[in-house]
């Protein structure tokens, strides 16, 4: 039986957008941004073929249980069609703890692949055919520089050169603080420490994307597209000031920086909010540091928004995955991973996975989607849209700057307190049924259908086997060079030398993740929580 709700009570859903803005009944003629695809301000997307030639990176999101299981589902979807995949950590690795740590317990392997060492990363990367991989992404944050290490390490050692393929680190350390809580430092060195990667590569390894801005976790945790981009903009001025301090070009690093967002259920938002977000970036650059037009444009990676999967009617998901994923190919971005349909019950199915991929693939190649670029632009409400986006995003990015920038609204804890009202208002209206989800307030069923759907489970004994494995390296490896890397590492960062080298030489010797950042907090410090007081 299903039961259904009055529609009177979702007025207001219709007449505004998801981030407030209040839409008329009929959108007149506008100015449209006058501009073509891949011109500046790249408004209408950054290459004028787009999709033509190639779909978007298609990058599913893939870590749990252990180094060896993840590569397996790895390789499965490269074999099915995938161009790139995104290592996810688990909780303990990402907060900088080895996986035999108190703290870890029961968290090893949970939610991603546990990595304590670079045995693991060998062992998740072995046998991947890096000449069929356009992107490998991960979601090391606080720990970004121990990404760089353990990526370059395990490639050199499989005999591929770490400037042959390319990696995109997340490596954004700010939004942990109010959207993920996986964070090792307090702010100020943990801002330095992600800074340090991004001097690294330009120098190093420029081919390697160094660090995306993410707005996406701060969506996630209940912002609306405006705190979304704004909170990303803003964390990039912080990180970019920093870079430009240390001498490095922005002008050179700038065609190697992406922004990470959503791609959530109000379509045309959505679509909005990429085209504003592109329009940002290049005024951002062009004006503040100097950036040349032509390299202004910004590259988007995307995720389908997870928090707006239920665990009510589950296999309703694929569809909300679906409009995600087509909202995010008609705003023009260049990677793309999509949701599972499990994913608000647990990890994600070998299943639900293969038809995550298949998602975007019907989408690339079934529906002419790819055929023109920025097929909306010129429509009234698109342009409508997209000019509110841009005056309410630069009015909130400069709200953050007026109260101390990136830093000064995460110390003062304004930012969590901003963040956790908009959070509140969103589940107040699902709650009253003013923001519908089908399944949940509306058109309700008795048979909700989440019997019929098994996530992936943990395996037994999982853990034990991860926590053996490290036991075992420490046992195997030359305890001095560990000691004196270790050492060398804590003496860079007395001395405020950029850590990354010195992280890598820990890693060769086969250091733990734990044992880095313990070497780091004896002199930078461990971070707090963050306190979110809603008012």
């Amino acid at each position: 039986m299903s039961v259904g709700t009055n529609s009177s009570g979702h007025d207001r859903e219709q007449a505004e957008t998801v981030s407030g803005i209040t839409v008329p009944e009929f959108v007149g003629p506008r100015e449209a941004v006058q501009s073509d695809p891949g011109q500046y301000p790249y408004a209408r997307g950054i290459d004028r073929s787009l999709y033509r030639d190639r779909p978007w990176v298609m990058g599913m999101y893939s870590g749990f249980s252990s180094a060896k299981e993840t590569n397996r589902r790895i390789k499965q979807l490269i074999a099915k069609g995938q161009r790139g995949f995104s290592v996810a950590l688990d909780l303990p690795t990402q907060n900088g703890i080895d996986s035999d740590h108190a703290l870890a317990r029961g968290e090893v392997g949970r939610v991603g692949v546990p990595i304590d060492t670079l045995a693991d990363v060998e062992d998740l990367l072995e046998g991947i055919p890096f000449d069929e991989v356009d992107q490998i992404r991960t979601t090391a944050n606080a720990i970004g520089p121990l990404a760089v290490a353990f990526f370059s390490v395990a490639a050199e050692r499989a005999g591929v050169e770490p400037s042959s393929f390319r990696l995109l680190l997340q490596n954004d350390v700010l939004k942990e603080y109010v959207a993920r809580g996986t964070y090792v430092f307090p702010p100020r060195p943990a801002l330095k420490f992600s800074v340090d990667v991004i001097e690294y590569c330009a120098k190093e390894i420029p081919n390697w994307e160094p660090i995306e801005f993410c707005g996406y976790h701060v969506r996630d945790s209940g912002s609306n597209a405006i705190q979304e981009v704004g909170v990303a903009l803003a964390n990039a001025v912080a990180y970019l000031d920093e870079v430009q301090s240390r001498g490095v070009s922005i002008d050179q690093i700038a065609p190697h920086l992406y922004m990470f967002l959503s791609s959530g259920l109000d379509l045309f938002e959505e679509v909005a909010k990429f085209r504003a977000a592109r329009l940002l970036w290049s005024k951002l650059l062009t004006e503040r540091y100097g950036v040349s037009q032509e390299r202004s444009g910004l590259r988007i990676f995307c995720y389908t928004l997870g928090s707006q999967l239920t665990a009510a009617e589950p296999m309703n998901n694929t569809v909300r995955v679906a409009y995600e994923a087509l909202a995010a190919a008609l705003g023009g971005v260049q990677t793309l991973a999509t949701s599972s349909y499990d994913e608000a019950l647990g990890l994600p199915s070998d299943d639900a996975v293969h038809l995550a991929l298949r998602t975007q693939q019907i989408l690339a190649y079934e529906t002419g989607v790819r055929r023109a670029t920025d097929p909306l632009g010129g429509s009234y409400y698109i342009e409508f849209l997209t000019q509110e986006l841009v005056t309410r995003t630069e009015e909130y990015v400069e709200l953050i700057q007026s109260k101390g920038g990136a830093l000064g609204v995460l110390e003062s804890g304004w930012l969590a307190d901003d963040i956790g009202r908009s959070a509140y208002e969103i589940s107040l209206a699902v709650n009253s049924g003013a923001r519908p989800v089908i399944g949940v307030n509306m058109h309700v069923s008795d048979d909700e259908g989440t019997a019929k759907v098994r996530p992936a489970q943990m395996r037994p004994g999982a853990e034990a086997e991860q926590i053996e494995r490290l036991q075992r390296v420490r046992s195997e490896r030359d305890s001095e060079a560990v000691r004196l890397a270790c050492e060398r590492l804590t003496q860079a960062a007395t001395q405020d030398q950029n850590t990354v080298p010195f992280v890598i030489e820990a890693v060769r010797a086969y250091a733990s993740v734990g044992e880095i950042c313990s070497s780091l907090q004896s002199v930078w410090g461990k971070a707090r929580s963050v306190a979110w007081k809603i008012s």
